[in-house]
């Protein structure tokens, strides 16, 4: 079986994955811990899930988020982007760049995400920006023979 592909998720991703148990981003969190995919992560990425994850919406102590991160981040691999970042497609939000680039130094097989602006990326980048319907499709396969 060929190596589990490399994978940027976004951050609400991510997130809706480690808060929610239930719809297609729980899948893909049983399906990092299983090992079907490698998550990818660089300190700039990381830095917006904490962020997010300490939204008063969610109403979560730091002992929590710190659970939540303990259930994503030993699974992820960290990427050292450069100092000086590789060309990207432009794009409306400025947190979506450290995605963007992170698939890019990454050398990621898919950048998998449910944002509107990114994935009018796809094609501009050179792995493919796709939903997560899309991307679970693509490990069909391996949940089949794992």
């Amino acid at each position: 079986m060929s190596p589990a592909p490399r994978v940027v998720l976004d951050t609400n991703l991510v997130v809706s994955a480690l808060l929610f148990p239930g719809g297609r981003p729980a899948e893909l969190r049983r399906f990092w811990q299983q090992g079907l995919f490698t998550p990818l992560v660089s300190r700039e990425t990381a830095a917006e899930i904490v962020r997010v994850l300490a939204y008063p919406k969610f109403r979560l102590s730091l002992e929590d988020r710190k659970v939540l991160l303990a259930d994503y981040l030993p699974y992820t691999e960290t990427v050292k982007t450069p100092d000086v970042a590789p060309s990207v497609p432009d794009c409306r939000d400025p947190f979506d760049v450290p995605f963007l680039v992170l698939a890019e130094v990454g050398k990621a097989d898919f950048l998998v995400t449910g944002d509107r602006d990114l994935l009018l990326l796809d094609g501009q980048i050179a792995c493919p920006i796709v939903p997560v319907d899309v991307f679970l499709k693509t490990l069909a396969p391996r949940k089949r023979s794992g």
